[in-house]
């Protein structure tokens, strides 16, 4: 019985790593060139961060002496030693070295029967801030961070004082920096955690993961596993299947090669297996779409005339419906494949072209039901962020799907019907697929100088990256409406050091 076990496990282990690993149909690579600039935005955005930090209040009583300060507010910020960098397995880690805060508060004093009131610049200097994001897969399948360790120390802290208790302030200065110091470092991370697991969260919110493209498919970008990080690299592995709106549930299971990415030169690569664009052309084919019809004035004139002495036997029986309008009707028989070689991309297509009489008031005739072979060139290009494809016919052949000597007397369509489809058909064609597909990118982020590259099964795209929108703009732009509740309608009053409230 335990022998049968583990023969059974054996046979069943190859589909359970299958399983465990689906091969993605769109891979995404950035590079340690692109954190370089992903570290440029993101330095401005901390620093926007931490400004906007709120210190509590510092108040208390030391014997005769009474302190007060208050509406502390961040007034300058220097960053000059950064640094973020991939650590493997999951990880960004941001490191700040040797930063300086420039404070301004206001301070409330009472001696004995001395008050004084005024403000106080401060500079804490030193900051070292080290914080780890990691990154992972949510349920939805959308990139996260879903954790963060941070530690946050200020060296030194100087203050400078003015007013007439200034030589107070200055034999207390010690005890006042010090807590201040405290406060200031302790909110440092609660603020970059609000910012990460909030603020930067909802800007990958802006990444498309189920969208739908056009009213007849959608496409499905979600992450089939957590990212993977090596020291230079990130690498996501998108599902990238296509799927038609009349079935979204439905799903082409991927047997193409696993895209493989080598290049760093760039800041981002992005590669696409034959399955991407497979599960386009099948989830249109099931949507029903492939099919055009051409018909009256539609038809080119000159083929019209060939067609009509081609057929001129049969049309001449249907004596008196001879002058009725032509009608041709081409129908994809069959999902159509892409091949992906260094060579180039090609998309194989079979379909059927019927070609009837449509007299009027009476049912149409059908005259002859031919089979297509075509082959088209594709050229894959991105332009912004969408990915573009234009087609150009390559090959074609026809022949009777009832006879071999049928076949023989269709030859002399084959010139004219390839024109009708070079001049007619693929310009709707192309015109259908001009909008593209988005690339999985956030908001405000765009591809530049994009090279692609053919390899066996799968193709690369090769790009810089430019920020068109500042996180800050896309952020504030998709930040929730705080409810009234966040807001309260009256704020506890500060502790008061007016003479007659003693």
């Amino acid at each position: 019985m335990a022998a049968g076990s583990c023969l059974l496990l054996l046979l069943l282990l190859p589909s359970l790593v299958t399983a465990s690993h689906s091969p993605p149909g769109c891979k995404i690579r950035i590079t340690s060139k692109g954190l370089d600039l992903v570290k440029q935005e993101g330095l401005r955005f901390v620093e926007q961060e931490l400004q906007n930090i709120t210190v509590s209040d510092l108040h208390g009583k030391e014997g005769q002496f009474q302190y007060n300060i208050s509406q502390v507010k961040v007034t300058d910020l220097q960053m000059a030693f950064s640094d973020l960098n991939f650590q493997p397995q999951q990880h960004l880690a941001f490191n700040i070295n040797n930063a300086s805060i420039s404070l301004r508060f206001r301070r409330q004093l009472l001696y004995w029967f001395f008050y004084d009131i005024g403000s106080i610049n401060a500079s804490a200097d030193g900051v070292q801030i080290y914080t780890v994001l990691q990154l992972a897969k949510d349920e939805a399948g959308r990139l996260k961070i879903s954790s963060m360790n941070c530690s946050a120390s200020i060296a030194r802290m100087h203050a400078g004082f003015s007013g007439t208790l200034r030589k107070v302030y200055e034999f207390l200065s010690t005890f006042i920096v010090t807590g201040m110091r405290f406060l200031l470092s302790q909110q440092i991370c609660p603020s970059l955690e609000h910012a990460s697991l909030v603020l930067l969260n909802s800007l990958l919110d802006t990444v498309p993961v189920r969208s739908y493209v056009d009213e007849h498919v959608g496409i499905d970008y979600s992450l089939l596993r957590d990212p993977s990080v090596s020291t230079d690299t990130l690498d996501l592995d998108f599902k990238g299947m296509f799927f038609p709106r009349v079935r979204e549930d439905q799903e082409l299971e991927n047997h193409a090669v696993e895209p493989v990415i080598k290049e760093t030169e760039r800041m981002v690569y992005v590669a696409f297996s034959e399955y991407f664009f497979d599960s386009a052309m099948h989830s249109y084919f099931q949507a029903g779409v492939l099919t055009m019809e051409l018909q009256g004035e539609k038809v080119p004139k000159d083929l019209e005339v060939l067609l009509r002495a081609t057929f001129f036997g049969t049309i001449f029986m249907l004596s008196p419906s001879v002058d009725a309008p032509l009608r041709l009707t081409l129908q994809v028989s069959a999902p159509p494949r892409c091949t992906i070689k260094p060579s180039g991309t090609s998309v194989s297509v079979s379909a059927f072209l019927n070609i009837s009489l449509v007299p009027p008031d009476r049912p149409p005739v059908q005259l002859s039901s031919m089979a297509m072979e075509t082959k088209l060139s594709a050229k894959v290009f991105l332009q912004g962020k969408a990915l573009r494809v234009q087609l150009d016919l390559r090959r074609f052949r026809i022949y009777s799907k009832q006879s071999a000597l049928e076949s023989l007397a269709l030859f002399s369509l084959q010139a004219p019907l390839k024109t009708l489809l070079q001049l007619t058909i693929m310009p709707i064609i192309n015109e259908r697929t001009k909008k593209g597909v988005q690339i999985p990118l956030p908001e405000g982020m765009d591809f530049t100088r994009e090279v692609v590259t053919n390899h066996a099964g799968f193709l690369t795209v090769g790009a810089d990256l430019h920020f068109s929108k500042g996180l800050r703009e896309v952020i504030e732009k998709y930040r929730p409406v705080p409810t009234a509740a966040a807001y309260p309608s009256s704020q506890p009053a500060e502790p008061s050091l007016e003479p007659g409230s003693l």
